[in-house]
Formats: structure tokens, sequence, C-alpha cells
């Protein structure tokens, strides 16, 4: 009985390997406009900043233009003596093939539309990307489809050992609100609040936020984001992880140890970004998610409403990773 309900829950949340999430329109999600979740880059966005002016960050060194921070092939490293030695390919690009550490940060952090993958277990990350490799595993985009046939079997080892050798930390900050900054969203699907914008309510959304826009912008990997949940979101999440809530779900911590830290071979998901959790919930939901291991999500997620997902992104993404 303890091993079937393992197997059972053992996919629960394998979303957490999921790397910049194709652009699904939200009709397909559900019966709600998801665009909060699902963000695709305005039509009329600023021109690039061509200037060649060096930007720096608190407590690095080194120093950047905005030409070279936005190179996906030769993402910027302002702490290299903070992680290992990375592979080739964790910083640099090769051919269809980007280098991991434009999307996901030298820290393995990442952004709302990318994966937090520090300190996931390398068993987990390497079968995710032999999957995304082989087909098994399908993202909406075709990105990591892509990227992932570019890669030999080695550098996906490598990249694997790499990002599980990096050290979790606090990334995102969770914040009940009734108001939220008005947003826009650029070309890499970042959300960021127009200067002098105003307010507006929140609603049944999340909306994930840097904390420092600017920081943010230089992939800064110390700076974090904020994300503004409807209030008593972390209450009933933290009934529905906790419980299941009489059968509506089970208990996270059955497969995710305490803490939701992790537990074996199955991944961490304390401390996610919030609207990233709540892409994935939703694409098992909808079976946008698809294959042997989603099946047994939709079990899982079968019976969660609109306001259960939010609650359950709003209290994983709040707690310590």
């Amino acid at each position: 009985m303890r091993n079937s309900v393992r197997n059972f829950c053992i996919c629960l949340f394998l979303f957490t390997f999921l790397i910049a999430v194709g652009v699904v329109p939200a009709q397909q999600q559900s019966g709600k406009d998801l665009s909060w979740a699902f963000l695709v880059a305005d039509k009329n966005l600023p021109p690039d900043d061509t200037s060649g002016t060096l930007k720096h960050v608190p407590g690095s060194s080194k120093a950047y233009t905005m030409v070279q921070i936005d190179d996906l092939a030769n993402p910027p490293d302002w702490f290299p003596d903070e992680h290992p030695a990375p592979p080739n390919v964790v910083l640099h690009g090769e051919g269809s093939v980007l280098a991991c550490g434009s999307c996901h940060l030298m820290s393995g952090l990442g952004h709302p539309e990318s994966a937090d993958l520090a300190g996931l277990p390398a068993t987990y990350i390497e079968r995710e990307l032999t999957d995304f490799k082989s087909g098994d595993r399908k993202d909406p985009a075709n990105r990591m489809n892509g990227f992932s046939k570019g890669l030999s079997d080695d550098e996906i080892k490598q990249v694997s050992e790499w990002f599980a050798a990096l050290k979790p930390a606090p990334w995102v900050k969770v914040v009940e609100a009734d108001t939220v900054p008005k947003t826009w969203i650029n070309k890499g699907r970042m959300r960021l609040p127009i200067p002098g914008g105003g307010t507006e309510p929140l609603g049944d959304r999340i909306i994930e936020l840097p904390q420092d826009p600017a920081r943010v912008d230089t992939r800064d990997p110390h700076s974090g984001f904020v994300a503004y949940v409807p209030f008593g979101s972390l209450a009933k999440g933290e009934k529905l992880a906790a419980t299941g809530e009489a059968g509506k779900t089970i208990q996270c911590a059955i497969c995710h140890g305490e803490g939701l830290t992790g537990l074996g071979d199955v991944p961490k998901i304390a401390g996610l970004s919030a609207v990233y959790i709540t892409r994935q919930l939703y694409g098992f939901k909808n079976g946008v998610r698809d294959g042997n291991s989603a099946a047994l999500m939709k079990g899982v997620v079968a019976k969660l409403s609109d306001d259960d997902i939010i609650a359950l992104a709003a209290y994983v993404a709040s707690q310590k990773p």
C-alpha cells in the first residue's frame, strides 16, 4: 500500500523542471482568463538598449552591456565564485542550444518564465532532459524539445549534476493583497511594473514581479521576486497541501517530504515561483502536459478548482526552499 501511494504521487508537481514554458492560449487552460499566468510579450515594446553603457549589480566586480546581458548564448556570470565551474553548455550556447544559464541564471534559481533547478536531484533533471529529448515530454513552444535534441548524453549528465550541486535559496516572497501595480510584459515574457502606472485590483490572479526590476533585467542572481496573491490563499493552500481536504487531492508531504524540500529523487517544490506552479497545475489538469507521469497527475489535480490551484501555488511558493 505504501509503495502504491508513493507511485501515485511521485509525479506530484513534476512540473519543477519544465523550462521556459511555452505560450498556451488561456482559453485552452480554463474557463477563466489565465493570461496572467501564460504570459505573452506586449506587441509594442520599447527599443533594446544598444548604448553600450556598462551595467553593474551590487557586490560584483563584473560589468556587462545590455547587449551582452541579452545574449542568450553567453549569459552574464556576475558571481563566478559562488558556484562550481560550469559545463560549457551552461555558460555558452552552441548551434540550436542556448546557454542554460541565460534562462535559469548562474544560480539555477531562474525567473518566473523558467524553472528553478537549484538543488534538484541530478537523476530527476537527467530523466526530464532525456524525456524532452525523446519527445516523451513536450514543451508547447518546442523550445526544450529542440534544445535537448542538441545535447549529448554526456552533456545531459554534466548539466544535471551541475544544477543539482547548486544551493537552493529563498527567491520568492508571497504577499496577500487586494491591489497590485499595473504591469507590462517584456520580450522575455517577464512581467514588469509600469513606472508611474498606478495600481489595479488583483482579483483572482497571482501577479509576480521583480523585487528590483533593474537588477532582474540584468539577470542578477541575488535579486528575486514578489508574488501577490489573493487574501486567504495561504491558509486555504496550507489546508489543501497538509490534508488533501477530504479527498480533493493528496498530501504534498507524502512524496515531497517534510517542508516540501524533496525526498529521494522526488524534487523540492517549496519556494518555487507561484506563477510557474500555477501553469504546471493547469497543464496537468487540462491535458497540456501529457505522458505516463502526467496521467498520474490528472487524478491528483482533477478535483481542484481555479481557486484551489491559486491557493496551492501561493502556499507552496511561500515555503522556505
